[in-house]
């Protein structure tokens, strides 16, 4: 068997991605993790659904020999969003026994000298319709007995301030939940690096692996191939949660919310890069899985700080926070996307931002380099990031 150093450092660089790939994709914990995103996006869903469509119904029986009453209830039903259905009933005792079996809501009697019968009480919307109606008719009887048979009332003309203002709500909800996912999933894929240089580093497999490849390879291939991982699991979340959000007529601007899922998307690439070379480094300054969180605290903070900043935006896309932090390496993956589905964004910002995040992720990248390959191969204690860095590179 060929050295994989002939592989030539590409080839390397695969064979650990395809590692990194294939352990973790067998691994419990990411395994539940993604089946408890993907029940928390259809049980969303499946909320939005069931709130959307329960309206409020009512079931009302009259006994009124007019006929006058039935279309008023309905009418005053329509008026108010409730769907009423009107039950004829022959006489009071046939009222009282439909309310008694629950066969309606309630029953009126006699429109002239109007009573409700209800089991216990009247709720609100009932007694609304109910009330409405019967004095729709009484007003009509009236203005009949004047010789008023046309009443010219106008129509009340609705001017929306913001006639966006629903869409853009949908658009910035679906933003601030594909953050609060890529938050969810940046910490997921940030700790299983981390997890993986230290269980390396305490068990000594770290020094056979480097008999072989240089620690960038083994840097490259753990990012690249978790990311790949990363990446493959946020389009399978988005697809469903937009599918299934299309499906059921959950949102109203399907072509905008779609956008924003791109959006979300691209910068969790960007942002996963950024963050995943700062948790590998880190977890290459410890050799015990204890002493993790003491080195991962800072840049967990930072990505708690970022996803609480970015939810603030949606409230203010166009303040000064968001159009700050949306240019800062780090912050912008957090609030770049909320701004950009409330519109409050221009494309050159966008640009700009890219920019930022690509040189701070190169940065990153090259001074991370240097510090996990002094670090990697320190295994007893913890390593001072200022001796990393004096420290000559493997």
């Amino acid at each position: 068997m060929s050295e994989p150093r002939d592989l030539g450092s590409a080839g390397i660089v695969r064979l650990v991605a395809g590692r990194e790939i294939s352990t973790r994709i067998r691994d419990k914990s990411f395994i539940i993790s993604s089946l408890v995103i993907i029940l928390l996006i259809v049980g969303s869903i499946g909320f939005q659904v069931a709130v959307s469509s329960g309206g409020a119904q009512l079931r009302i029986g009259i006994v009124d020999d007019s006929g006058a009453l039935g279309p008023a209830l309905q009418a005053q039903g329509e008026a108010v969003a409730v769907d009423v259905t009107v039950v004829g009933l022959d006489d009071e005792a046939g009222a009282r026994s439909a309310v008694e079996d629950g066969d309606v809501d309630g029953a009126v009697l006699d429109a002239a000298d109007p009573q409700l019968i209800v089991e216990e009480s009247a709720d609100g919307s009932l007694l609304a319709v109910v009330q409405g109606a019967v004095s729709q008719l009484a007003v009509s009887e009236q203005l009949a007995r004047a010789g008023i048979t046309h009443l010219d009332v106008p129509e009340v003309a609705v001017t929306p301030m913001e006639p966006d203002a629903e869409q853009n709500g949908q658009r910035i909800g679906a933003a601030i939940i594909g953050v609060s996912l890529l938050y969810g999933l940046l910490i997921l894929f940030g700790q299983f690096i981390a997890q993986g240089v230290v269980e390396e580093k305490s068990s000594r497999v770290v020094e056979l692996l480097l008999a072989t490849l240089r620690p960038w390879q083994l840097l490259a291939g753990k990012v690249i191939g978790l990311g790949v991982l990363g990446l493959g699991q946020i389009v399978v979340v988005m697809v469903i949660g937009v599918g299934g959000a299309l499906a059921f007529d959950v949102i109203d601007v399907p072509g905008d919310v779609v956008g924003t899922a791109v959006s979300v998307v691209a910068w969790f690439v960007l942002g996963y890069a950024f963050y995943a070379a700062i948790f590998a480094v880190a977890a290459s300054l410890v050799s015990r899985q204890e002493d993790l969180g003491t080195v991962l605290m800072p840049t967990t903070l930072l990505l708690v700080g970022s996803l609480v900043i970015g939810i603030r935006a949606a409230g203010d896309p166009g303040g000064t926070l968001a159009r700050v932090t949306s240019y800062i390496p780090g912050l912008s993956p957090m609030v770049m996307p909320v701004r950009q589905a409330a519109g409050q964004v221009a494309a050159w910002e966008i640009a700009l931002a890219v920019v930022l995040m690509l040189a701070a992720i190169a940065l990153v990248v090259r001074l991370g380099g240097r510090v996990y390959s002094a670090a990697l191969l320190r295994t007893s204690g913890k390593t001072k990031l200022k001796d990393a860095f004096r420290a000559e590179r493997i």
